[in-house]
């Protein structure tokens, strides 16, 4: 059964994720770490749990989500996966993040990439790569049918959506993307979300101001 593992981290409230399984392996979500403090919690969460780390994963190349890359890569030694749309945005946050406070950032790299339809498999779980354009060019998110579990990023919050007014943001294809690719999914699906509380695909439907369904 997989366990989801949720740390709220920098000024921007990002949510990391640790998702494993009854085997111990997990992959590291969004890392979001920046003080030494954060990387602290981070790394003795997985020790006292004894988990493997398998995989880093960006759902989408923003500050906020990207923090912790370099330090995971470096403490775990494990591949970095991303969609290659969003390289760009990723790239760009090493010229912006002094202006947001984080002077002592450290890029890092991609060593492979991640598409629509791509399975991302620890221990005995696999999640489905979805792409999810809209808040940022190359967003994607990860889908386990089984255990009906979706990790959202920034496309879809509890009442809310991801903002479009960043470089590669576009309101209209983040609204596609959660008509097309969400909403049709079953409704008692749990999305965990890049900034805030869980949701699920019912309420959102019904509830969500910025892109419910009405019935």
């Amino acid at each position: 059964m997989i366990q989801v593992k949720s740390f709220v981290f920098n000024p921007f409230m990002e949510n990391t994720y640790v998702l494993y399984d009854e085997t111990g392996e997990c992959v590291i979500i969004d890392p979001g770490c920046y003080e030494e403090y954060e990387e602290e919690m981070l790394d003795e969460y997985i020790s006292s749990n004894n988990l493997k780390v398998t995989a880093l994963i960006n759902t989408h190349g923003h500050i906020d989500h990207v923090l912790g890359n370099d330090h995971v890569i470096r403490k775990y030694k494990v591949p970095f996966l991303m969609h290659e749309t969003d390289l760009p945005v990723l790239r760009a946050v090493q010229s912006y993040a002094p202006n947001y406070g984080f002077q002592h950032y450290s890029p890092a790299e991609p060593s492979g990439f991640l598409k629509e339809g791509d399975k991302v498999t620890f221990g005995n779980s696999t999640f489905e790569v979805l792409f999810l354009p809209g808040h940022a060019p190359g967003h994607i998110g990860l889908l386990n049918r089984e255990e009906q579990i979706l990790v959202s990023g920034d496309v879809l919050f509890r009442e809310s959506v991801g903002r479009t007014d960043l470089p590669g943001g576009d309101h209209s294809t983040l609204i596609e993307s959660i008509h097309e690719k969400l909403f049709v999914l079953p409704d008692d699906i749990t999305v965990y979300c890049g900034h805030g509380p869980e949701t699920s695909i019912g309420h959102e439907k019904q509830y969500n101001p910025f892109c419910a369904i009405a019935e």
